[in-house]
């Protein structure tokens, strides 16, 4: 038997791969759950089923999926024309480090002015963590995921120098920010802890989805990230294409930032640095770097974080075995899609030529 790569592919195909893949990691994830005391299937229950069972429950998963929205569409969109953004996350804590500049040196203002400039904030920052790693891909050629992936500490180190020197709180003297005006508060959503910001996200996954598919623009970024060369023959300026879109990607993530502390924290605080970012990388891959794969991802990843928290409380499991299941789902769903551009073959013998002992 031997594996031969297919000369086309049924539509059907990529979504079969997936439903595999699910599957599997099922199986996968059933012995790691049981080992830690658990019924797998009660404890896959609390993870997918219990939290979307409640109000409370929609609203923290849509709470949770909020800033994996924002990170995931910026990896995908860079992903999509060829340049490999890992730095997401420090793109996303540089643009919430932005907001908080404006914020505490603008404490006052109302909330027609402080939103859309703390917001506009994050981009630049975002944009501004991007731009090195993107300029010396451009100009020197210098493999962007070295240079996105070292620039992550890199923000995470300045985080906490800022709440550890001049930004620290002074009249509580902990390692937090002071707390935003008011004016900076992003408007709450159906009385829930859910924030303008999942509105933001939304929008910009239908404009990305536009953009890409129904868009001149969006045929030149996918003929760019698919074959560059080729791209390059047909009169595409792909470097110029990967340049815009590595920017674009920071100021998505930066923006992601801002939103999370104008909507959920009111304060920049060192529980920021949570993996965003490289949780944006699992989500635009899960996603297949389209807009409206990275927000059933997004919702996906969100439901799973609230129902480790519930079956943290309720069975007693690690609060990383949610990690775990994403993880293993990762790998698994990467291995299918994979897979699924070739078919196992029957090797046959060769025929002796005549005469042949």
């Amino acid at each position: 038997m031997r594996f031969v790569l297919r000369s086309r592919e049924s539509r059907w195909l990529a979504p079969a791969a997936v439903g595999v893949a699910v599957l599997a990691t099922l199986v996968l994830t059933a012995l790691p759950i049981r080992l830690a005391g658990a019924a797998p299937l009660s404890a896959l229950e609390r993870y997918l089923v219990t939290p979307l069972t409640t109000p409370n429950g929609i609203a923290e998963v849509l709470l949770a999926a909020t800033p994996l929205l924002f990170t995931g569409l910026a990896v995908a969109v860079a992903f999509r024309v060829g340049y490999y953004n890992i730095g997401a996350e420090g793109q996303f804590l540089a643009g919430a480090m932005a907001t908080t500049a404006v914020a505490l040196s603008l404490p006052d203002l109302p909330a027609a002015a402080a939103l859309p400039v703390g917001l506009m904030a994050g981009v630049l920052g975002g944009v501004a963590w991007a731009f090195l790693p993107a300029l010396l891909r451009r100009r020197a050629g210098i493999d962007e995921v070295v240079t996105t992936l070292l620039l992550n500490p890199v923000a995470v180190l300045l985080l906490q120098g800022l709440l550890n020197g001049p930004w620290r709180n002074p009249e509580t003297g902990f390692p937090d920010s002071e707390r935003f005006g008011s004016g900076y508060e992003l408007p709450s959503l159906f009385g829930t802890r859910v924030h303008a910001g999942l509105l933001v996200g939304v929008v910009l996954v239908a404009v990305t989805a536009v953009v890409l598919l129904a868009t001149p623009l969006g045929v030149r970024l996918r003929a760019a990230g698919q074959s560059p060369s080729a791209a390059e023959f047909s009169g595409v300026q792909v470097g110029l294409l990967q340049w815009r879109s590595a920017l674009v990607s920071g100021g998505l993530a930066g923006l992601g930032g801002a939103s999370q502390v104008m909507g959920v924290q009111h304060q920049l605080t060192g529980s920021l640095a949570a993996g965003y970012g490289y949780t944006g990388v699992v989500v635009a891959t899960l996603g297949a770097l389209s807009a409206f794969g990275v927000l059933a991802v997004a919702l996906l990843l969100g439901d799973v974080q609230v129902g480790a928290q519930n079956a943290s409380i309720q069975l007693q499991l690690p609060s990383q075995m949610g990690g775990v299941l994403t993880s293993v789902l990762l790998l698994t769903v990467v291995a299918a899609l994979s897979v699924r551009h070739y078919r196992l073959v029957r090797r046959t013998p060769r025929s002796l030529p005549a005469g042949g002992d």
